[in-house]
């Protein structure tokens, strides 16, 4: 028997690993206690990971279509048929033609981070989508317009905060998500324990609320709203203060005038809670030695998704604690592309997609109108679709128009270990290796840490015979789309690894760049390849770097490799104003792209609430929807039910167990009830992934407990001004089945 080391890569949190494998099986999977960041703590989705392994339904071989059927193909055969295909569709329609939809476990794959953009660039098209837009695009246009970065967003310092105020977001399930945060309930509860406050606003009493000093019951959507009211008096109190921002930071007195159309009195009845509580939580707030706000899903998967993620920042500056011990701090990772890019303006919206125009934002487009893309004749019109760890017919709104739009498509091709709800319609699969069978680091997460770690680990268990590596999968078909299929592998390597040189190299500080070329470089990296060469390069140009001098000491990825465990880079530091990368290296607190958005608030509050609205509800151990193919994650009770308040249920003549059919302006589901004070009145609930019962899918553990899912109802004409779906706060009628 052989321990190895590694990180659990099967959500945020990057808990560490021990996994004890015997003649190529596995074994164990146990917490590491002598890793630094999450010390052994351990979830129970770590156990996926040998299911996983183990699971029958995971392909091994590449599946290419013939007579209607999926068949096992050869590697060869399977590249050549899936490079053929999409480039056929190019060369009859056009590049933007050919979509492509990257899943969430691509933040999760080290191969797909580096080499996905390889072949999205290959591809040429403009019709790109991810699981960002169903996810997180609202705070990453916020962060972008405030400091300059997309992924340069404040996290809690949950290790030395004295209150931390919670909106939309369930840390104790999700484990801390756009929060690094391994081990997050035993921090919560440390908070606590030291005398200090969690306050969780949510539409529903949460585990994480369960554990909280103090729980507000908000109407879905109204974060924005309710942030802006307490923004207005910090304000009114004299309680301003902006800290660590002072002399970074401009408007001000415009944000105090947007925030005074906004007073607690105005929004209290639109957002469910009374102007008395709002104004407290503002002093509260304020009266702490130190504080975080936070939100997540239930702030960016909404209609006013962008402002109350900017309204969370908001906070954070306005009461002193942005960038400071125990506040709201920025992250400093040891390797991260485009660390020495120049500072400019964002740039979105540079194009616009073709039915809606709806805006650009990070070189993709929002995935809610990618069945309007699908469906409507014209010029550019996408008749073939790239997925990439993704499953878009049970995560996107509007499942069900989706659904038809790509069944409709000419060409459907899919780089997945499942035959999943989307899959199953591809005419080639090519499924990559699994977590533990290839290299691993958290190149997304660590960016979002609250506490700055690093750690890389091989492969814990080899490959299928013949089977290539993700990254190596990825760039055959980038070269076979560029017309270089018959050109060494290691050649197309080459160039990828020479162009990120290229972008490390030009405005890194004189003390990384001075004196080295390209080619000293490529020399100096030895004779790795894939990814391990590329992130040797990003440790070594870092701020922990050896800055390939050799007597300097400092990281590189042989010295991260010494340190099975991981390394301990210590707490988060103050990081302004370095950290910016806005044009002028200052923070805008009043973006003019968000400022723009404040009519919808508006009509929000003006508007009558709903009945009854669906929002969703993030589980334990179901991160995603491949999560119900794995029996250690799948067992137990139903959980695909209705949660509904026990005045609702009444009002409705709703039983518990009952089943209750849920309509929408785009669709109904029928689900089991289940009556829980939890809920806001008005609110019922829906966990997402679940619908397991597509003809051609092959998920046996899943089909056994399918459940239906909830984008059969969630709206795709309801979104947030970045383009995000709003699968909270959809409005909805409920009645017995």
């Amino acid at each position: 028997m052989t321990t190895l080391y590694r990180t659990c890569p099967l959500c945020e949190a990057t808990c560490g690993i021990a996994v004890t494998v015997e003649d190529g099986a596995v074994r164990d999977v146990r917490g590491d206690p002598d890793d630094p960041f999450s010390r052994g703590h351990l979830c129970p989705k770590a156990w996926g990971l040998k299911a996983l392994h183990e699971d029958p339904d995971r392909l091994r071989r590449p599946l290419v279509r013939v007579d209607g059927e999926l068949r096992e193909a050869s590697w060869p055969d399977a590249f050549a048929a899936a490079i053929d295909k999409l480039d056929g569709v190019r060369q009859r329609h056009g590049k933007d033609a050919v979509a492509v939809y990257l899943g969430n476990p691509v933040a999760h794959s080290l191969d797909a981070l580096l080499y996905g953009p390889a072949l999205i660039r290959a591809l040429g098209t403009t019709q790109r989508y991810s699981a960002s837009s169903v996810d997180q695009l609202p705070k990453m246009v916020t962060a972008a317009l405030m400091f300059g970065g997309e992924l340069t967003v404040p996290v809690p310092d949950l290790d030395r905060t004295d209150r931390v105020m919670i909106f939309g977001a369930n840390p104790v399930v999700s484990n801390g998500s756009l929060m690094t945060a391994p081990g997050v309930e035993d921090r919560l509860k440390a908070i606590v324990a030291r005398g200090g406050q969690v306050v969780v606003v949510d539409p529903r009493r949460t585990e994480t609320a369960a554990l909280a000093t103090e729980h507000v019951f908000i109407r879905p959507g109204g974060d924005a709203p309710l942030l802006l009211a307490m923004i207005e008096a910090l304000f009114a109190d004299g309680l301003v203060t902006l800290g660590a921002a002072d002399g970074h930071a401009d408007g001000v007195d415009e944000i105090r005038a947007i925030a005074a159309r906004y007073p607690a009195e105005r929004v209290a009845a639109a957002v469910g809670v009374d102007a008395a509580t709002i104004r407290r939580l503002a002093r509260d707030h304020a009266a702490a030695a130190t504080a975080a706000c936070y939100g997540r899903i239930g702030t960016t998967a909404q209609e006013l998704g962008t402002l109350a993620s900017w309204a969370v920042d908001l906070v954070n500056v306005l009461t002193g604690n942005l960038d400071r011990p125990g506040g709201a701090m920025f992250a400093d990772p040891a390797a991260l592309p485009g660390r020495h890019r120049k500072r400019g303006p964002v740039r979105l919206g540079r194009f616009k997609s073709r039915v809606l125009g709806l805006p650009e934002a990070f070189g993709e487009l929002p995935v809610t109108t990618l069945a309007d893309e699908i469906l409507t004749p014209g010029d550019g019109q996408v008749r073939a679709l790239l997925t990439i760890a993704g499953n878009p017919l049970l995560s996107v709104p509007g499942g069900g128009r989706l659904a038809e739009a790509i069944a409709s498509l000419e060409v459907r091709v899919a780089v997945d270990i499942y035959r999943n709800e989307t899959t199953r319609l591809a005419d080639v699969i090519l499924p990559p290796p699994m977590a533990l069978q290839r290299d691993h680091t958290d190149l997304a997460l660590y960016q979002l840490a609250i506490r700055n770690v690093a750690k890389y680990a091989p492969a814990t268990l080899d490959r299928e015979p013949d089977q290539p590596a993700e990254w190596e999968i990825l760039l055959t078909l980038a070269k076979g789309l560029m017309g270089m299929a018959a050109a060494p592998l290691e050649a197309a390597d080459d160039v990828v690894a020479r162009e990120l040189i290229a972008r490390e190299l030009d405005g890194a500080p004189a003390e990384i760049a001075q004196g080295w070329r390209g080619d000293d470089v490529m020399t100096a990296l030895g004779d790795r390849r894939g990814p391990a060469r590329l992130i040797d390069l990003l440790l070594r140009t870092g701020p922990y770097g050896d800055h390939f001098r050799s007597g300097r000491g400092g990281l590189s990825l042989a010295a991260l490799l010494r340190q099975p465990h991981g390394v301990d880079l210590g707490p988060l530091r103050p990081r302004l104003p370095g950290v910016l990368r806005t044009p002028d290296g200052r923070i805008p607190l009043a973006p003019a792209p968000i400022v723009a958005d404040l009519d919808r608030l508006d009509a929000w509050l003006d508007r009558p609430a709903p009945e009854v609205v669906l929002v969703g509800r993030r589980q334990l151990r179901s991160n995603n929807s491949w999560m119900h193919n794995l029996p250690p994650l799948a067992k137990g009770k139903e959980r695909c039910t209705l949660r509904v308040h026990p005045d609702d249920a009444a009002r409705l003549a709703l039983v518990d167990g009952g089943q209750a059919r849920v309509t929408s302006r785009v669709g109904e589901v029928v689900a089991p009830v289940e009556i829980s004070d939890e809920m806001m009145p008005g609110v019922v609930s829906l966990p997402h992934g679940f619908g397991h019962d597509a003809d051609g899918a092959r998920l046996e553990v899943a089909r056994a407990k399918p459940g239906v899912s909830a984008n059969l109802v969630t709206d795709d004409a309801l979104r947030d001004v970045s383009g995000n779906a709003a699968f909270n706060g959809v409005p909805v009628t409920v009645a017995p089945a």
